[in-house]
């Protein structure tokens, strides 16, 4: 078969923008691609929810993919260990509730099945402001990456959704923008964001599971976003509490949308 290096491209664009179109109006937005943001995405795509989710950069998986100081190692504890089992993942024993994965296998598989269970990827792509309107926010406003790393000025475009979900780790990008234009209306002690406190991990990872919620009418935050709004530690190599934050998050936008 002589290959046509016309119908090659032409393949990838128009596959690529029927996608995006598809994709202007959905459910359930998520800005992050790392474990909590796959974790949820996989959990609401299975429940036939319509979700798409945003990552600036070319890889997904965040910071999993680099384990403990590029040791590719994870620790994750029992409840996280349920949801590796559940993904197929393989893990082992290393002392009573905690358990060795390699992040390698871990990241590349939460990504992969999270695909399969009807998850959107959009990579390359920035979210730089929000839609906000009476009821809350109703979705998100997008350019590419590059044009933001070039420092272009590019108008973005937007695209509507039922929930959003802040997923984008340490910099909790989604609240910072909420919180830049309207003032202290967050869900938090004074309507601020909280800002991460030191490595804590055993305090770190039980506050992410109660910090998983809706901060703002339609914004949910999940990860380590959750600790970062509310206030609490960063937990370091362990990666329980991000899965189980993502399923947890998960779990609140089906209750409330379906």
């Amino acid at each position: 078969m002589k290959l046509d290096d016309i119908k090659i491209s032409r393949a990838i664009v128009e596959g690529y923008m029927e996608e995006l179109l598809d994709y202007m109006d959905m459910d359930v937005a998520i800005g992050g691609g790392g474990p909590s943001g796959l974790t949820a995405g996989y959990y609401l795509a299975r429940a036939g929810l319509k979700v798409a989710l945003f990552e600036r950069k070319l890889s997904i998986g965040g910071g999993m993919w680099g384990g403990g100081m590029m040791f590719n190692k994870i620790v994750v504890q029992d409840e996280g260990k349920e949801i590796l089992d559940e993904f197929g993942v393989r893990s082992r024993p290393y002392d009573e509730g905690y358990h060795v994965a390699d992040s390698v296998e871990a990241t590349s598989t939460l990504c992969s099945r999270a695909c399969q269970a009807g998850l959107k990827i959009f990579n390359l792509m920035s979210i730089e402001d929000v839609m906000i309107r009476d009821e809350g926010i109703t979705g998100l406003v997008l350019n590419w990456s590059s044009v933001e790393m070039a420092g272009l000025h590019v108008d973005p475009l937007t695209v509507r959704a039922g929930a959003v979900i802040d997923a984008t780790g340490h910099d909790c990008e989604i609240v910072k923008v909420v919180e830049r234009k309207i003032g202290p209306e967050l869900n938090t002690a004074d309507g601020r964001i909280q800002g991460e406190r030191s490595m804590w991990a055993d305090v770190g990872e039980a506050a992410l599971i109660e910090n998983t919620r809706e901060v703002y009418p339609n914004l949910y935050v999940a990860g380590m976003a959750s600790n970062a709004v509310y206030g609490a530690p960063r937990m370091g190599p362990i990666f329980g509490g991000m899965l189980v934050s993502g399923r947890r998050v998960a779990e609140m936008i089906i209750e409330k949308l379906k």
